[in-house]
């Protein structure tokens, strides 16, 4: 009984061991195959040998990836090559990878998911890397290329052009949206297509609309042709004969405002030698002897518009430094005016 029992037992052993052994030769001649269902970078590469699966992976992902990237913009055209871009793909390191999941648990547990046909779905990520400062420099040469700065409206009121340039709109590079196309071509393996780069409009700060509500009116005064032309919302509307300063006592030049405004106002004389013995008085605005007749507006230093029933010296100069206006043309500019109108004196 001790003799059979015995060799049960080593008959047991044996056929262990030699199960054992099958285990082990089944398992080591698929040491070298990735196991079914393992996938690299969504991929296919179960059932392959690391040569075969860098093979397919060389065709699928490295050849379609070395193709330029190329972008549109606002009519000018860019490229980015896969050497400016320096695309690597680490074949050798992903399959590695791959073999090393499918050696995952025991080589029992791997004999057993062989014969019976189980897959491993296993997805192994795809280390694919480029230059992230190219992609930079690229976006960066497209918005030289397309951006372009707003225009504001303006008028040059400090040599008396009242007509205003007009705005216009501006350009820019939607520059984060442009990396992230690029980026996505870079690593795409399908069929490629041209980045169009889209623009944002950038607004003037200034329009014509803003220039004419900060200017709703504006003098000019021209004093070789004794002609006073005010402007409501930038444009002309009327021109008035006038006086201008005599010689040595001329009307000042340049860029000024109303600084005040006065109904038959008085007149304080300055302390002038013209002046006479009315110097540094006030006469009355009732009174008739006063030259500053119906309207006062104050420009600089004393000097301003008025009126004048001096009729006959209109067209000339013949003021003490004052515009002289027709009694009924500086009431109608004077109504039209508000206090701290622009006056250019050419």
């Amino acid at each position: 009984m001790r003799t059979r029992l015995s060799l049960i037992a080593a008959l047991l052993v044996g056929l262990l061991l030699a199960g054992a052994g099958a285990v082990y030769g089944y398992d080591r001649s698929r040491a070298d195959r990735i196991a079914d269902g393992v996938r690299v970078g969504g991929i296919e590469v179960g059932g392959l040998t690391p040569v075969q699966a860098r093979a397919k992976l060389r065709r699928a992902v490295l050849d379609p990836l070395d193709r330029p990237v190329r972008v549109r913009a606002a009519g000018h055209r860019f490229r980015l090559t896969p050497a400016q871009a320096r695309i690597a793909v680490d074949l050798d390191g992903s399959v590695a990878a791959a073999l090393g999941r499918s050696r995952d648990g025991n080589m029992i547990g791997r004999t057993v998911r062989a014969l019976s046909g189980k897959r491993l779905a296993a997805d192994v990520p795809l280390d694919v890397n480029y230059s992230h400062r190219a992609v930079r420099t690229l976006v960066k040469r497209v918005g030289a290329a397309v951006d372009r700065d707003a225009v504001d409206a303006a008028v040059d009121l400090e040599h008396g052009s009242v007509t205003p340039t007009p705005e216009h709109a501006g350009r820019e590079l939607r520059m984060r949206r442009l990396a992230r196309e690029v980026r996505l071509q870079l690593l795409n393996t399908g069929a490629r297509t041209v980045v169009r780069a889209r623009t944002r409009v950038v607004e003037p700060k200034v329009t014509v609309a803003d220039l004419e509500k900060r200017y709703p009116a504006v003098i000019v005064v021209n004093r070789s042709a004794f002609q006073l032309t005010l402007y409501k919302n930038l444009q002309p509307v009327r021109t008035y004969g006038i006086a201008v300063g005599q010689v040595g006592l001329e009307t000042p030049a340049g860029l000024y405002n109303i600084q005040n405004k006065a109904v038959n106002p008085d007149w304080h004389v300055p302390n002038s030698a013209w002046a006479g013995d009315l110097a540094g008085t006030v006469v009355p605005g009732t009174d008739p002897s006063n030259p500053i007749k119906a309207r006062w507006m104050g420009i600089y230093a004393g000097a301003g518009i008025h009126g004048t029933d001096e009729i006959d010296s209109l067209g000339s100069a013949a003021s003490h430094g004052c515009i002289r206006m027709a009694i009924p043309d500086v009431v109608d500019l004077y109504d039209r005016t508000p206090l701290g109108t622009t006056i250019y004196i050419a």
